[in-house]
């Protein structure tokens, strides 16, 4: 994505909106800090967002949280980096029923690892866990994510 679409928290989650694979399934991005650190997804429960049991389809619950932790370091490190999603797998805990979300948070602790690890130019693989919970607040799916972080080739030392 180009770089004028993370000056502002707030037009990155109004774009991401209406993204089609978030637009068509119901996933709506509700907060979006302006300095990235902080997110909340939604997923509405809609006629196709369902499964043959009548709760929220796992594939749905699964890609509310795709691009999230991705799209947030990218607008917080900027384009020194290569933010990827490399590896997620998905827990369920209990059958989503009704309107579920996610919340997301990016720490100084993280950002600190983070640079100490690619500082030197080598990749860096931290594993995200996330939690979808329902509106009583009980987790119905836990998503862990392997993001790849990497400084950009002409941005690390020696090259």
């Amino acid at each position: 994505m180009k770089a004028w679409l993370f000056k502002k928290g707030t037009r990155i989650r109004h774009l991401l909106n209406f993204w089609p694979p978030f637009l068509f399934t119901g996933i709506r991005i509700v907060e979006l800090s302006e300095d990235f650190r902080r997110c909340r997804v939604e997923l509405k429960n809609r006629p196709w967002t369902k499964n043959a049991n009548g709760t929220q389809f796992g594939g749905s619950l699964f890609a509310m949280t795709d691009p999230i932790y991705a799209l947030m370091l990218m607008g917080i490190l900027g384009k020194r980096y290569h933010v990827w999603d490399r590896a997620a797998k998905i827990h369920f805990e209990k059958p989503g029923v009704g309107k579920v979300y996610a919340e997301f948070q990016v720490t100084e602790q993280m950002l600190a690892e983070i640079e100490g690890a690619t500082v030197a130019g080598e990749k860096h693989l931290p594993q995200i866990v996330t939690d979808v919970k329902d509106g009583k607040g009980d987790l119905v799916a836990k998503i862990e994510r392997t993001l790849y972080i990497r400084l950009k080739r002409r941005y690390r030392p020696g090259v």
